[in-house]
């Protein structure tokens, strides 16, 4: 879809799919789709709407003002806890040993640019990505909130600042409707509530994310008593669409509609968002790629780190503008070095594998593909063998998005401790984001509880002039 609608018909998309089990009577595998299907019933579903607008009526609204299909996105990694920076990306050997660590840097295929001897793979991909070493102004709380919304929680206007990906589906909406245009797969984590997948803050639970790994999601996908835990009985799922569509097509029902009611109609039993999601339907080579977790790591969504990385760039393909998703858990405060050669392989190949994967579909350009934690850690190993809380400095990384890869963006200090050189902010990121988006953060604004317009990025801060 392009940009903004004049009667925000990408605001209801979004509200369609967040409630749809309020919108649609549904319970469970026993109960029917919708009360008796009858025509009182069906055309409910059609006359969901926004401003006493209805979807047949936003449908032919969209279609007579031309709003195009193409659209660009971003796929979010956060890394929970707070990673290493420099043990990963920004390795000290002139370090004294209690700082240095046990890693040795290993060259990438970009001259002068070495990463963690764990992550082979990434480093002959240096080209395709940026690190940045200096990244400042984080809270020492583990909480996702900096990494999703650019801003730190504090003195926030009524409502809560809203993350990226509610943004987008407030301004962008979706690019089909079958598809949200925002969507979280960070797994329930246990004690870990801090790996969360966004909020949407003022602009309301319209355009939060859409979760199909958590309560409300399953809740969201549960179409005739088809959840994302039966995903893989495609059968069943496909019986199920075509005996309700059987129902309707003997009372008549569908000669009666008008194309747009149709088309509604067949939105609201799309399969496509099962589809994406299913990633049995890729091929066994690209399966091999992203490779399988740890299925003893089960807080951290075992073999579904690996997963999830594949599930986001088939998202993106179908259609999602934002996909957050959470790998693994990095809060080492001891036994840092031994976890990292646990996880630093499986990120290495997920990475590597869905970046690789973005290049080889023609995706590099429209999707940006952003990784970090909330923060860093110390500079100093402790009595443990970990590392502890830091939020001077931290690292992330940057690929795809039609940007000037290859490089590194700032630099710390000797011990790792203190930016020495470019430091970047979190909303400079997110500046660059949404440049990437076509949205330019000096002029847009969304509107918050009051009506006040608001924008994106904090005190005027613009996209990275060292990428774009």
């Amino acid at each position: 879809m392009g940009d903004e609608s004049p009667i925000q018909f990408v605001e209801y998309a979004a509200q369609l799919l967040v409630g749809l089990s309020l919108m649609l009577t549904i319970y469970g595998s026993k109960s029917r789709f919708c009360d008796g299907v009858s025509r009182r019933n069906f055309l409910k579903i059609g006359a969901l709407g926004l401003g006493g607008l209805s979807l047949p009526q936003l449908l032919q609204a969209e279609s007579t003002s031309g709003i195009g299909r193409s659209h660009k996105a971003v796929i979010m990694i956060f890394l929970p806890g707070g990673p290493s920076h420099q043990d990963i990306f920004d390795l000290k050997l002139d370090a004294p040993s209690e700082i240095r660590g046990e890693f040795k840097p290993i060259k990438t295929n970009v001259a002068g640019m070495e990463i963690c001897e764990h992550l082979p793979r990434l480093a002959q991909l240096a080209d395709k990505y940026t690190l940045i070493r200096s990244m400042v102004g984080a809270l020492d709380d583990h909480n996702a909130f900096q990494c999703l919304t650019g801003r730190v929680a504090r003195n926030q206007p009524p409502g809560g600042w809203p993350c990226m990906g509610s943004v987008l589906a407030k301004l962008h909406g979706p690019v089909d409707l079958a598809i949200p245009p925002f969507i979280g797969l960070a797994p329930k984590m246990g004690h870990m509530e801090w790996a969360d997948n966004g909020m949407p803050g003022f602009l309301g639970v319209g355009n939060a994310p859409f979760q199909p790994n958590k309560g409300a999601g399953k809740e969201d996908m549960a179409l005739n008593g088809i959840t994302i835990d039966r995903l893989s009985d495609r059968r069943r799922l496909l019986d199920s669409f075509d005996q309700f569509r059987r129902e309707i097509d003997t009372t008549g029902m569908m000669q009666g509609l008008d194309a747009f009611n149709q088309q509604a109609f067949g939105i609201l039993t799309s399969s496509k968002l099962l589809e994406a999601l299913d990633i049995s339907k890729e091929d066994q080579q690209t399966r091999d790629l992203y490779g399988k977790g740890d299925p003893n790591n089960r807080d951290d969504g075992g073999p579904k780190l690996m997963e999830h990385l594949l599930a986001s760039r088939r998202l993106v393909e179908a259609g999602a503008r934002c996909v957050t998703l959470a790998f693994s858990r990095w809060d080492h405060h001891g036994d840092n070095f031994g976890a990292l050669r646990q996880d630093l392989p499986l990120l290495d190949q997920g990475v590597s594998a869905l970046l690789t994967d973005l290049h080889q579909r023609g995706l590099d350009k429209d999707v940006t593909v952003v990784m970090w934690g909330e923060f860093g850690r110390t500079p100093t190993i402790n009595k443990d063998g970990g590392r502890d809380h830091w939020p001077r400095v931290s690292c992330a990384m940057l690929a795809c998005g039609g940007m000037k890869h290859g490089q590194i963006i700032g630099a710390t200090d000797r011990l790792g401790g203190e930016a020495s050189e470019r430091p970047v902010y979190f909303g400079e990121v997110f500046a660059t984001l949404y440049h990437n988006l076509g949205i330019d953060v000096s002029k847009v604004t969304v509107p918050d509880l009051s009506g006040r317009p608001q924008f994106l990025v904090e005190n005027g801060l613009q996209p990275m002039r060292e990428l774009v």
